[in-house]
């Protein structure tokens, strides 16, 4: 069997990612914070990890390599954002944001590395506001960037093994937080994107399917993003 590792593998895109790879035959390990996830899924663990903490990342890491002796896919998916102005971030909340998108996935690649076979797959979760920049999310776009940036670097680390290393960079998404936005603001952001609405869970799933699927896709940014920015 194969195995897989989906950082805030438990909603959204992440799970729809993990849904996926299980339907492909992989044994899925995904993080995830907040409330206890009790779903039962075939061939998918869930393990409670503050992606925030070292400790904890290094806890989830020693765990899945108790489990397995090799990773063959790994998706960078966790991310996090705080909605505050430029002057109103704090050192705590800039931290926190980079430890989740960046570091702990850099912590990830670099600890799985010896048990990744060659022709594996190693995905981003990447961001439109890391290629756009947006007015009220400056530290969430840099992080993005900076994923989009790990991604690149990371394909000379894995030359000549056939491991592929992508990015996939979603505009908005339909996913529940995205849904917890006003209606005012959606509508907004509607008119800005050429498609007139945000991209399906599926929609987003499909691209992450497409870099497993195909061996000659490496240190890609795969935009999907409906023609946003359009006008």
């Amino acid at each position: 069997m194969k195995y897989a590792v989906v950082t805030g593998g438990t909603s959204g895109m992440g799970m729809g990612v993990a849904k996926m790879l299980i339907a492909k035959g992989y044994y899925v390990f995904a993080t995830y914070v907040g409330s206890e996830f009790t779903e039962k899924i075939d061939n998918y663990e869930a393990v409670k990890t503050d992606q925030t903490k070292r400790e904890d990342v290094y806890k989830f890491i020693e765990y899945v390599k108790s489990k397995t002796e090799h990773l063959d896919c790994l998706v960078c998916n966790a991310g996090m954002s705080i909605r505050k102005s430029f002057t109103e971030y704090e050192d705590k909340d800039w931290d926190a944001m980079m430890e989740v998108a960046v570091n702990s996935h850099y912590i990830m690649c670099r600890e799985f590395f010896p048990i990744i076979p060659n022709g594996s797959r190693i995905l981003f979760t990447g961001s439109q506001m890391g290629l756009s920049p947006h007015g009220t999310v400056l530290a969430y776009g840099v992080t993005k960037s900076a994923v989009h940036a790990l991604c690149k670097n990371l394909v000379k680390e894995f030359e000549g093994t056939g491991t592929t290393v992508n990015a996939i960079v979603p505009g908005f998404v339909e996913t529940p937080w995205q849904k917890e936005k006003p209606e005012e603001i959606k509508q907004n952001i509607y008119k800005k994107t050429a498609i007139h609405r945000f991209a399906t869970i599926e929609e987003i799933v499909d691209a992450f399917r497409f870099c497993i699927d195909n061996p000659f896709v490496n240190g890609s940014l795969i935009e999907v993003n409906g023609g946003y920015s359009y006008k």
